[in-house]
């Protein structure tokens, strides 16, 4: 849009149009500020209708998308196919929420991560900031790989992690196992106690044991499928003699209330029974509320081994495929070792 305006003994001539600046200039006459404006139109209409090159395109895309466009398109598209999908779509809002998302990507560069990274320092834990970035890498990764996005380079690529925390190694103190059964035999939350029992006998995931189903179970052979787990592959795992026995009692339980799953309880009602019974515990053993229910996996994989099964044998209960991740869980007592040492040179 074109205006001229009379100012003071001026004419001013002020040309505007959407996609550039705004053009102005004072003139003396009426017709020159004409002239003029229709120069510069002119000029525009010749930028306007040349031919738009690859690069010029890519450099307008980026210049017209925010990071806030990428983070809602991998929440709606891609993180819905996740079976970790409600955290996940938790941490693209809190993303969301951040002032660096508004940003065009021009503007999305390693160093406004960086000083993400640096201010969550002083909030959460560098295991939370390192799946943080992971997750913010694999957003950029996917516009670059998928969605044709022209970014020169993935912005938090470069982006150095937070030292990763060294893996617990809690196990079970003495005495903490009965001090946890005591309070989880009683009352409504007496499912909590199988749920215990299992987890150690089996090294089952929380999530794992909340999604079996009695079909899954085989007790006459000894076997339990578990369908859906954290690598997204199913096994088959062999069960202890022990872990038999509490399935079957929890069977003839179920039966009565023709309940279909192993554990009819959702996530967030066990996770409220776990810490309730952790509180009563802790009267007698303060320090057992530290304990998490995923360290009862830890128990169990050490008690494996301990057992004298071999790696690969672990491995097929457990589910690891990666045995690098499998040693980490492996935090054997040397006394046990010290019994082997000593059964193999005939000492009692």
């Amino acid at each position: 849009m074109a205006t001229v305006r009379k100012r003071n003994d001026k004419w001013q001539a002020q040309v505007r149009r959407t996609g550039h600046p705004s053009r102005a200039r004072s003139f003396s006459t009426k017709p020159e500020a004409h002239r003029w404006i229709r120069g510069v139109e002119a000029e525009l209409d010749a930028v306007e209708t040349q031919p738009v090159t690859e690069a010029q395109a890519g450099s307008k895309l980026l210049a017209s998308t925010t990071i806030a466009d990428l983070l809602t398109r991998y929440r709606d598209t891609a993180t819905p196919r996740k079976r970790g999908r409600i955290p996940e779509i938790n941490r693209l809002n809190a993303f969301l929420g951040q002032p660096w998302a508004t940003l065009p990507l021009t503007h999305a560069t390693p160093q406004v991560f960086s000083r993400y990274r640096d201010d969550r320092t002083e909030h959460v834990s560098p295991g939370t900031i390192i799946r943080e970035l992971g997750l913010l890498r694999s957003v950029f990764e996917t516009a670059r790989d998928e969605w044709d996005v022209p970014l020169p380079a993935n912005p938090v690529a470069k982006v150095r992690k937070p030292t990763a925390p060294e893996g617990r190694t809690r196990r079970l103190a003495e005495g903490e196992l009965d001090n946890l059964l005591k309070p989880s035999s009683i009352g409504r939350t007496i499912w909590l106690k199988a749920a215990i029992q299992l987890a150690i006998e089996t090294g089952m995931r929380r999530g794992e044991l909340l999604n079996v189903n009695w079909s899954d179970v085989d007790l006459q052979n000894g076997l339990l499928t578990i369908p859906r787990t954290k690598t997204g592959i199913s096994r088959r795992i062999p069960l202890t003699l022990e872990a038999v026995s509490i399935l079957t009692e929890r069977q003839h339980a179920a039966e009565s209330r023709n309940e279909g799953r192993v554990f009819s309880i959702n996530p967030d009602a066990f996770q409220l029974a776990w810490q309730r019974c952790k509180l009563r515990a802790s009267q007698s053993q303060p320090d057992i509320v530290d304990l998490r229910f995923h360290d009862l996996r830890h128990e169990a994989v050490s008690r494996f081994f301990e057992l004298g099964l071999s790696t690969v044998e672990v491995a097929l209960i457990s589910g690891h495929r990666d045995m690098r991740m499998l040693f980490r869980y492996t935090h054997l007592k040397p006394e046990s070792i010290v019994e082997k040492f000593r059964k193999q040179a005939g000492i009692n």
